[in-house]
């Protein structure tokens, strides 16, 4: 039986951003961005708080990186196209259960459509390269700027419950979308 290649994680366009796959390299932009409280507030409570200050290294190098050459994982850098040096954020895609797209975004950038279009790419790279059936994103009931993300690409809230995040413990809400689902919208 043949084994199922694993494909390099490609870089990826939008109108506005470039997204590179994560590298070691990110790592010193990750750790100045990245341990901020309104950045991990809504993160799951395996995130080490406070952050260590090898965090992002040991992230992208213990973690990140053999799950992308595993193929169980897809991680990218953001970067504005009309500057590609400059990392303003990351955005992931894990083929676990109810956890397959998580992103963050320095706060200075925020609230210009960015991620939306992060999103989009990264889900599309989801349906129609991967192939896989169905994304599911859970997030804390609380984070109205990715429940905002959630509802814009059509996804659709089909379970509630508590979990524990950095912030404690919160009201939970499971987000999917199908390919099928995908396609129309994208119509």
């Amino acid at each position: 039986m043949a084994e199922t290649p694993v494909l390099e994680t490609p870089v990826l366009q939008t109108p506005r951003l470039l997204l590179p796959p994560l590298a070691l390299s990110d790592a010193p932009a990750v750790q100045a961005l990245f341990p901020r409280w309104e950045v991990v507030r809504f993160l799951d409570a395996s995130l080490p708080w406070p952050y260590p200050p090898d965090g992002a290294l040991s992230f992208i190098r213990d973690k990140a990186l053999p799950a992308m050459r595993e193929g169980r994982e897809w991680h990218w850098s953001i970067r504005p196209l009309a500057d590609p040096e400059r990392l303003i954020g990351a955005i992931s895609l894990r083929d676990t259960p109810d956890e397959n797209r998580s992103f963050w975004l320095d706060p200075a950038w925020q609230g210009r459509g960015l991620m939306t279009e992060a999103t989009t790419a990264v889900t599309d790279y989801w349906f129609e390269t991967l192939g896989k059936p169905i994304l599911r994103v859970s997030k804390a009931s609380g984070n109205l700027a990715s429940r905002r993300i959630s509802e814009s690409s059509g996804m659709r809230l089909v379970a509630s419950d508590e979990r524990d995040y950095v912030s404690g413990r919160l009201p939970t809400d499971y987000w999917e979308i199908t390919r099928e689902e995908w396609r129309r919208r994208a119509r």
